[in-house]
């Protein structure tokens, strides 16, 4: 790329590798950088970040507050699909980051910047995932991906480029160990590195955040009663609330119930193994919750038909494929399912388990008790109605027995 950039819009948070990227840039490029830090909900003072810029010298600071548009426009959709990417990732780093691209390109187009610029690794998803989006809003749009252009490929050295430059970075001045590698925003808290390099090594409890170990949570469970409309939740125990209100509301319940500890080896889009830790508790149980008001309004084909097309949702999320057509084409099928999914979902949280204990629909329940009921349905249903559809179905199978019976 041409070294004649005037202007480049970061995506920054002030931590230890956007930090060390505010100074490359200017010492790279010669150019202008204007820092952008989003508010996904990350419980960390937006003011820190926005001081280290200045105190920088950054003369154009954008700092937003995206928790409700993340959660509304981005998670909760998301969660129509009941989405899992190799049946355990809830997906909080992957989601995140279409929005983020979203707001760089729009910063760049504000300020009339010639690139933008992330943090993110030459070896990880989250360079794909911003690009993607990046090109997908804005097709003629200059990216910088410093972790592919420079020679500070560990921690170590990032620690000491931040001290010949006097940069200052959490545990500089206490000349501890490199941190994990963090990212935190309403959906989850990942953590990468440092002894979670080993497979095999147990993270140490000292490392979660927002949740206490399932050994440690109330000895007593507590119930909560959840309200979804046309699929998601917009109440808590009859209060009605915001989605972000909403995530963060279950993660302080959730979270304090030793809910939505994962330790995954997940197979990243390009081509290695990864083991990362994550802290979910609000997706955990809206997950969950999701299923059970499904369960009752949900035709059965349609149910199936989503689970089978909830592993490809996954993997365009996980990918970076948020911006593309087919997510987005698939999402209408999606959100179409989730016109009658309303009514109300019964949850217990006990020392790391939730657990469904009712579920109800008022206008567009299914479950009809006449017919379930072991009882006597006074004629509501016909049990002797099952033989045709037995016989129907078994033909194939009869007709393979016979033949095969015939070659012995």
């Amino acid at each position: 790329m041409s070294k004649e950039l005037k202007k480049v819009v970061l995506a920054y948070s002030g931590g230890l590798d956007t930090s060390i990227i505010l100074e490359w840039l200017q010492e790279t490029y010669k150019c202008d950088v204007v820092t952008f830090t989003a508010d996904l909900g990350q419980r960390e003072e937006l003011d820190i970040a926005f001081n280290k810029a200045k105190a920088a010298g950054i003369k154009e600071i954008f700092v937003r507050d995206l928790r409700e548009e993340f959660a509304s426009d981005f998670v909760f959709p998301m969660f129509r699909a009941n989405t899992l990417y190799e049946g355990e990732y809830l997906l909080g780093t992957s989601i995140a980051r279409p929005l983020i691209a979203k707001h760089l390109v729009e910063i760049a187009e504000e300020c009339n910047a010639d690139a933008i610029s992330h943090g993110a690794t030459g070896k990880g998803n989250d360079q794909i995932r911003f690009e993607l989006g990046a090109y997908a809003l804005s097709p003629d749009i200059k990216i910088i991906a410093p972790w592919r252009e420079w020679d500070l490929l560990s921690r170590e050295k990032l620690m000491k480029y931040a001290q010949s430059r006097n940069i200052k970075v959490d545990f500089m001045d206490q000349g501890k160990k490199s941190p994990y590698s963090m990212d935190a925003n309403l959906l989850h808290v990942s953590y990468e590195g440092d002894n979670l390099e080993d497979p095999w090594s147990e993270p140490v409890d000292q490392m979660w955040r927002w949740t206490c170990s399932p050994e440690k949570a109330p000895d007593s469970s507590i119930e909560i009663i959840l309200s979804y409309e046309k699929g998601d939740i917009v109440a808590i125990n009859g209060e009605f609330m915001s989605p972000a209100s909403v995530m963060e509301t279950l993660n302080k319940i959730a979270g304090s119930h030793g809910i939505g500890r994962s330790d995954i080896v997940e197979n990243r889009y390009i081509g290695m193994k990864s083991r990362g830790c994550y802290e979910t508790p609000a997706g955990t149980v809206m997950l969950k919750a999701h299923r059970a008001i499904e369960s009752i309004t949900l035709d059965k084909e349609t149910a199936h038909m989503k689970d089978e097309l909830m592993p490809k949702y996954a993997e365009m999320v996980y990918n970076g494929f948020w911006w593309s057509p087919e997510r987005e084409a698939l999402q209408s099928l999606i959100d179409t399912t989730q016109a009658n999914v309303s009514g109300e979902v019964r949850v217990k949280l006990y020392k790391g388990n939730v657990i469904i204990t009712g579920r109800k629909s008022e206008k567009s329940s299914l479950f009809d008790t006449k017919i379930a009921t072991f009882d006597d349905d006074a004629g509501a249903y016909d049990q002797k109605d099952a033989s045709g559809f037995i016989k129907l179905n078994s033909l194939r199978l009869r007709l393979w027995s016979r033949n095969q019976r015939k070659k012995h």
